[in-house]
């Protein structure tokens, strides 16, 4: 009978570890597979995100400009391959040459999160400087800034005469303009002007639309971490360990499963014993008093006996257990014909200063208990003996005859 509920432990204490070992397995997938998702998130030209840029993409689109997003440097290329405007949103997966061979294949190329290397790379004498964030008038003569009016430029830039600055604020310009022959390359803070966000404030949609939607197609460019021209240059976290390190972890991870096996293994259904020995109701209250005596609290000790002595007491005499002490205690007086009083002393009131004191009112509960219990419940009466009448025996066949 007890096989079967230990057989169906058994089977779901194996299907529990291996679920565990499903979950943890699909949780370190997961894991593994951030780092391959595509990055969906500001400057995005498909993300919805208040920092995303799909807003200024679906404007372009409906304005007849052919949005390209790419992630890939093969992919920019092809985009490229007849010319158009190239938008980088970010560069730092990319190497300097990287980034100028690319550049040098759009029309127009716009930067919408320049950093310092950016500006150094493509627009050179250029610095990031400063922030602005009261809308200002273009203050320059490009007729994209000036029909787009006045923007807030948030990223404020620094450029020597060659540059057309426009949003002069605080020493800064919000963009910065410089011809390259017949290629154009611009530097804005799209981040502020330019996001689904931000893009319906001032002049924002105008200039977005000025600015990016010069040539018939846009090549949005964001570079991935597989892109990236430093994914090599970069140790592995396997590169980094030493070679012993991969065994140990291997040898320890073998060594927990199998403790783990031992330690869970049933041997056999579980059987109830029946113990040889019988503990005596009042052992738990006698156990106590002798700890409080040995510590020196007598009048601590004789209370615990007095408790077990109260609930043996009250049994005998019919009480329940929401009986009180004082209750008891004219029961037991009534019961033994005693005074209650002196009766009460010995449950109740007394109190002991010393062990030669505790040991007489011990004897006085065990004499009281001993009382009560021949009063309740007296010994029987002693068998009669056997008669010797005639006809407690019947007579043998000698007698008959």
């Amino acid at each position: 009978m007890t096989t079967a509920p230990s057989r169906r432990w058994s089977v779901w204490g194996w299907t529990a570890i291996a679920a565990g070992i499903i979950v943890v397995g699909l949780g370190l997938t997961a894991i593994a597979g951030i780092a391959q998702l595509p990055a969906r998130g500001l400057l995005d030209p498909h993300a919805a995100g208040p920092d995303g840029t799909r807003a200024i993409t679906r404007l372009l689109q409906k304005e007849g400009v052919s949005v390209i997003a790419v992630r890939d440097r093969e992919a920019a290329r092809a985009a490229l391959s007849s010319g158009g405007t190239l938008i980088w949103a970010d560069t730092s997966p990319l190497a300097d040459d990287t980034i100028r061979e690319i550049s040098a294949r759009a029309d127009d190329v716009v930067l919408l999160d320049p950093a310092s290397r950016d500006l150094r790379v493509l627009l050179s004498g250029a610095s990031v400087g400063g922030y602005g964030m009261s809308p200002v008038e273009p203050g320059c003569d490009l007729p994209e800034a000036q029909r787009a009016g006045p923007v807030a430029p948030g990223a404020l830039f620094t450029a020597d005469a060659s540059v057309q600055a426009c949003y002069v604020s605080d020493g800064g310009a919000g963009l910065i303009v410089r011809d390259d022959g017949e290629r154009r390359i611009s530097a804005i803070d799209g981040t502020v002007l330019f996001t689904n966000a931000q893009l319906a404030r001032d002049g924002n949609a105008a200039l977005a639309l000025n600015l990016l939607g010069r040539h018939p197609w846009v090549v949005w460019y964001l570079p991935s971490l597989e892109d990236s021209d430093f994914a090599d240059s970069a140790p592995s976290l396997g590169e980094l360990t030493p070679p012993w390190v991969t065994p140990v972890m291997l040898l320890l991870l073998a060594a927990a499963v199998g403790a783990a096996v031992w330690r869970g293994r049933r041997f056999g259904p579980l059987v109830v014993e029946r113990l040889p020995v019988t503990v005596r109701v009042g052992e738990t209250s006698e156990g106590r008093a002798r700890l409080y005596a040995r510590a020196g609290e007598p009048t601590h000790a004789l209370d615990n006996l007095r408790i077990g002595a109260l609930t043996q007491l009250a049994r005998l005499v019919g009480l329940g257990p929401t009986a009180s002490a004082q209750e008891i205690s004219d029961a037991v007086a009534q019961r033994l014909g005693e005074d209650r009083q002196a009766v009460r002393g010995i449950l109740i009131d007394a109190t002991v200063d010393d062990d030669a004191q505790l040991v007489d009112a011990a004897d006085r509960l065990r004499s009281l208990e001993k009382r009560l219990h021949t009063a309740v419940r007296p010994a029987p009466r002693p068998r009669a003996p056997e008669s010797d009448s005639p006809l407690d025996h019947p007579p043998s066949r000698k007698d008959r005859s």
